[in-house]
């Protein structure tokens, strides 16, 4: 019993210990948290001095800053201010300087006006007197102003044309005296250096054939082939009774040679009908484009002439199958060429230039279409297409005087075009054309008063004007000599040069009896 009660009593001391210990933790716990709660507000309240001390270090930061804005704004407006009415005195000042100009001018005006009208006094006083001078220099000559004026420009007009017609006789005679013998010296060195051999080109070709029998082969059943052949080269292809010999006419040397061509192979071949001959005329036109690139090529590496346009490498071949007034225009272009380079050389110019120009001066006949164009014309926008230089364009548009020439090259491709073409065997012209020219030259000189007689002497490269010597003076006819060679110039084509040469001669007879 005792041992349960002190067991009993045990577990209460021990129950009333835990109680104790627990109600002293918990007041431990309680002054703990309320010491902490207390540091805690003790750290806020120093970060809120803190914060407040920053906020107004801020304030009075953004405070300084506003203030030196404003100061530096107030001083930029003083500035403007102060520029303003520096300005508006500086307008003041010429406003009023504007007034005293004007018064100025106002003053002298009034003078100027107040002469003026003394001026204009006087001027009616003279010329009061100049009427009574010329009233009675009228009297006294018995001519009026308007006679003695009209006789006095006659007269200067007269002694002046007289005086100008010395003059230009004068320029003219010292010109050939001085620049005669070294132009012949030139234009002799380049004929002798280019000496070329000319051929007249025809308008037909001749095909030669073993025999008689190939002429039927050739002509087909009721002229199917031939007819096939004239309709794809556009030629015509005449067969007579010519022995071993077919005649291929056309005005177009490039459908000759194709027609000549696609006969020599087809008679080759032995295989004449007319889907074969198609066949060969379109590989012979296939062969002939590509024989007038290589041409062309040929004809440009031959004359050392470089950096072309292929284009004009092949209109330059294709001018091999052209011809002008008879003569080959490939063969013609390269002695033009040649002769630009040597005249160009002795002259102290640019020789590749000048020949250059020479070889495509004509490229204006081979074009591949046909526009209203003068040839010239023609070939200077071909040249400016294919981004040749300026004097080259030019000259090949100046050489037969449709443009104006505007550089040295110019003038010696139209001189060497001319020696070329007017080479004796050169060129033909037909018969009808010739006497035409020869009759329209001494027509020419009829027209003019004064003239008796003129003849065409030398093949047209001589007018000789026969005039009468009582009525033309020798200073008229100098005149004369002079107005033909320009008309004729500009007015007619011909090839090379017209020398004219007036006659005036006085007779005087008399019979013995």
């Amino acid at each position: 019993m005792s041992l349960t009660l002190t067991i009993i009593i045990a577990l209460f001391s021990l129950a009333l210990g835990g109680i104790l210990a627990s109600t002293v933790l918990r007041k431990y716990a309680d002054k703990k948290s309320q010491l902490i709660i207390k540091e805690a507000e003790e750290k806020a309240e120093v970060i809120k001095k803190e914060k407040m001390l920053q906020a107004k270090e801020r304030f009075l930061q953004l405070k300084s800053e506003h203030e030196s804005i404003i100061l530096e704004k107030n001083s930029n407006i003083q500035k403007s201010e102060n520029r303003i009415k520096q300005k508006e005195t500086t307008l003041s000042q010429k406003i009023e300087e504007i007034q005293r100009k004007q018064n100025e001018l106002t003053a002298i005006r009034e003078n100027l006006n107040s002469q003026l009208e003394i001026i204009n006094k006087k001027q009616g006083d003279l010329d009061k007197l100049h009427k009574t001078q010329i009233d009675k220099l009228q009297a006294i000559a018995g001519l009026s102003a308007e006679e003695a004026k009209v006789q006095i420009i006659e007269a200067l007009q007269d002694e002046a044309k007289n005086e100008a017609i010395n003059l230009i006789k004068d320029v003219v005679d010292e010109a050939k005296i001085t620049a005669n013998i070294e132009a012949k010296k030139i234009v002799i060195e380049t004929l002798q250096r280019t000496a070329v051999e000319h051929a007249i080109e025809n308008s037909v070709s001749v095909f030669n054939i073993e025999n008689d029998e190939i002429k039927g082969r050739i002509i087909g059943r009721e002229g199917r082939n031939i007819r096939a052949l004239e309709a794809l080269t556009g030629v015509e292809i005449i067969i007579d009774d010519s022995p071993d010999a077919i005649i291929i006419s056309g005005f177009d040397p490039v459908r000759r040679e194709i027609a000549r061509l696609s006969l020599h192979k087809l008679v080759t071949d032995g295989r004449i009908h007319p889907a074969r001959i198609e066949e060969v005329v379109a590989k012979v036109k296939k062969q002939i484009e590509q024989e007038i690139i290589e041409i062309g090529k040929r004809t440009t590496i031959d004359l050392g002439i470089l950096n072309m346009h292929h284009e004009l490498i092949r209109l330059v071949g294709k001018m091999k199958y052209r011809s002008s007034y008879g003569q080959n225009l490939l063969q013609h272009s390269k002695e033009v060429a040649n002769l630009c380079a040597t005249m160009a050389a002795e002259l102290g110019l640019n020789p590749k230039i000048a020949k250059r120009a020479g070889l495509l001066h004509d490229i204006g006949k081979v074009p591949d279409n046909e526009p209203d164009l003068p040839h010239a014309i023609l070939g200077m926008k071909l040249a400016e297409k294919f981004k040749e230089k300026p004097e080259i364009c030019n000259a090949i548009g100046a050489h037969h005087d449709e443009v104006e020439m505007e550089s040295l090259i110019a003038p010696i491709v139209q001189v060497c075009d001319a020696i070329s073409g007017a080479r004796p065997g050169a060129r033909r012209e037909v018969v009808d054309a010739y006497i035409n020219r020869l009759n329209n030259l001494e027509e020419l000189a009829l027209s003019y008063p004064g003239v008796i007689k003129t003849y065409a002497i030398q093949a047209g490269r001589e007018l000789r004007v026969i005039v009468g010597a009582d009525k033309i003076s020798d200073t008229e006819a100098n005149q004369l000599s002079f107005d033909l060679s320009h008309k004729i110039q500009n007015e007619m084509t011909y090839p090379g040069q017209i020398k004219i040469t007036v006659i005036r001669e006085t007779r005087a007879i008399s019979y013995a009896k």
